[in-house]
């Protein structure tokens, strides 16, 4: 389920549809079933030039480890694509409401992982695949 974060929307001087998209996503499975938490918000298109997804990023990225953190209570959770399987993906506004539900169905409902993150992939302007080392910060890197 795609969700947004109060107080987190588009920019004042740029419509909605003509911002990017910032969608933080999770690939796991749970007690045998796969699932593919997200969350969004748009930027302002300022922002999309910024070489890293910066508090914005950081933000999309801890709702939804604190939303997979709730989910663990239904069970034991397990990265399903290893390093590809939490990122940060900008894409238009457009192509996230008409082909990512799309990917996300195929995928859940048994297509290959491959697929799923080429599809991704294609329809990414730009993305990170995220990552942390013990005493470390997150690191983004180029996906």
């Amino acid at each position: 389920m795609l969700g947004a974060l109060p107080g987190w929307g588009g920019s004042a001087t740029a419509p909605m549809a003509d911002a990017p998209y910032l969608v933080a996503l999770a690939l796991m499975e749970q007690e045998g079933r796969r699932a593919l938490p997200l969350i969004g918000k748009s930027r302002a298109v300022d922002a999309a030039a910024d070489a890293d997804p910066g508090e914005a990023g950081h933000g999309l990225a801890l709702a939804l480890l604190l939303r997979i953190w709730q989910r663990s209570e239904e069970g034991m959770l397990r990265r399903a694509a290893g390093p590809d399987s939490l990122l940060l993906l900008e894409m238009p506004l457009e192509g996230m409401s008409a082909r990512l539900p799309v990917l996300k169905a195929a995928w859940l409902g048994g297509g290959e992982t491959a697929v799923l993150l080429q599809g991704l992939r294609d329809l990414a302007v730009r993305g990170w695949s995220l990552s942390i080392a013990k005493y470390e910060p997150i690191t983004y890197a180029a996906w």
